[in-house]
């Protein structure tokens, strides 16, 4: 969607192509799309295509083409293939990447979608949708339905969402069996797997743990505080059509919030007292 190609069969490829290569679909095509709008802006000038297509937005031709090209980091594509954080900085317009933390975004728009946002924006992986599926309850209506563009009782279920996510990741489980699947019954799976006698406060502490670790992790190996954040676009340009016409992501209402919850100073970092409590 996001390359404005409607040619089905030109998709499919496309998605073969990333299967067959060992490619994220999700970032490659954002990539892709990156660029297109690169091109369009006069940021990637025409000789910079060499013998490829015009890569401009609905093109089926050049969605294909340059699949290829990236895989195998040919002309365009060696720009390409380093993500489209990288290749929109390359061109001096890194407003134009769609990503959080260097990880592209997937399908669902954070303006329309409140919660979804805020937990894109504090992913420890960037900006990843199953690591915290609000789309289930503010969309889908699981476990119950919410408002999606209420910001106020956002944090907690993003934070709910995370670590139980981290839980259900442990347990080399697939995340979508949570639509059909109770904490509890991961609860039941976790004391099956490992012997224990886990309570579900305690099931939800291992995943707690999980995502603080991760979050250290973070920060040893460089990340830099005003990180959870999402792309200026989503946070200042409305969107112009649609059930959510006028909206943008108000992550401000959420973040200081969120942070309070998971006992996070205000710049994003766990508090000592957060980390003795897990045992980190």
């Amino acid at each position: 969607a996001a390359t404005g190609v409607k040619d089905l069969i030109a998709i499919t490829e496309a998605n073969y192509l990333c299967n067959l290569y060992g490619l994220d679909t999700i970032s490659a095509g954002l990539t892709i799309a990156c660029a297109m709008e690169l091109y369009e802006k006069g940021h990637i000038k025409r000789e910079e295509l060499g013998s490829g297509p015009e890569i401009t937005f609905g093109s089926s031709e050049a969605i294909v083409y340059y699949t290829h090209a990236l895989t195998f980091r040919q002309g365009l594509g060696d720009k390409l293939a380093e993500g489209s954080k990288r290749l929109a900085e390359h061109f001096g317009a890194p407003e134009l990447s769609m990503s959080v933390k260097g990880q592209e975004l997937p399908a669902y728009d954070p303006r329309g979608v409140q919660g979804q946002g805020l937990s894109y924006a504090t992913s420890n992986r960037g900006g990843c949708h199953v690591r915290g599926y609000l789309i289930a309850p503010e969309v889908l209506g699981i476990p119950e339905k919410l408002d999606p563009q209420t910001t106020a009782g956002k944090a907690q279920w993003v934070k709910t969402f995370q670590d139980l996510t981290a839980v259900i990741d442990s347990l080399g489980i697939c995340l979508f069996t949570s639509f059909a699947l109770r904490a509890e019954d991961y609860l039941d799976l976790l004391n099956g797997f490992t012997g224990q006698n886990y309570t579900l406060e305690e099931m939800m502490e291992c995943g707690e743990r999980i995502w603080n670790l991760e979050r250290k992790l973070n920060f040893k190996l460089g990340m830099e505080e005003g990180s959870d954040t999402l792309p200026k676009r989503l946070l200042e340009d409305a969107l112009k059509e649609g059930g959510q016409k006028g909206n943008v992501n108000r992550l401000h209402e959420m973040l200081p919030e969120y942070y309070r919850l998971r006992g996070w100073d205000p710049s994003g970092r766990p508090e000592e007292a957060t980390l003795k409590r897990l045992g980190l």
